[in-house]
């Protein structure tokens, strides 16, 4: 899904559309093998005859629910909803479901963008951390696990510049 267009100002055009680098999801995944995994292990030993048979059975379907939930169905909405937007004009930043942030940089008030690759993992999937720094009164914003991190650096770079984005990306 991406950002609206009625959102937009006259003239201004879409230029990258980012979500977080997908790694992002990957300890939710995991949590999820896992839960699932030792959720059906202990219902197979639990005891199937006898009292308090079908009350073991429910609470560890409950704590199943309740991992699933919390380590990967919430990590999974909050990586949805999570939008970086770049267009010919601003930064757009867009947060979360219910408790919803947003913020906007004109381009024209960024001073700097920078990047940085914060281990190994992240120079081998392409992905790091944009630094934009603004000469508006929060002064620097760090953007976590962007996907090819060094092309959206340049190709922000060059929007700052004023010069045409080569080519447009979604991701």
């Amino acid at each position: 899904m991406g950002y609206p267009q009625r959102l937009l100002s006259e003239g201004e055009r879409i230029d990258l559309q980012l979500r977080p680098h997908w790694k992002a999801l990957v300890l939710p995944v995991i949590a999820l093998i896992l839960t699932v995994g030792i959720g059906a292990f202990l219902a197979a030993v639990a005891p199937s005859h006898g009292t308090g048979a079908e009350a073991s059975y429910i609470a560890i379907g409950v704590v199943a629910l309740v991992l699933i939930v919390w380590f990967t169905l919430r990590p999974w909405i909050e990586w949805m909803n999570t939008n970086y937007v770049i267009t010919n004009r601003r930064l757009i930043i867009r947060l979360g479901l219910i408790h919803r942030v947003g913020r906007d940089i004109p381009l024209e008030k960024v001073n700097d963008v920078s990047f940085r690759h914060d281990s190994l993992l992240d120079r081998m999937l392409g992905c790091g951390t944009l630094v934009v720094e603004s000469a508006g009164e929060h002064g620097q914003v760090e953007l976590d696990d962007i996907p090819h991190v060094e092309e959206t650096q340049r190709e922000m770079a060059t929007l700052i510049s004023g010069e045409p984005a080569p080519q447009t990306r979604k991701n």
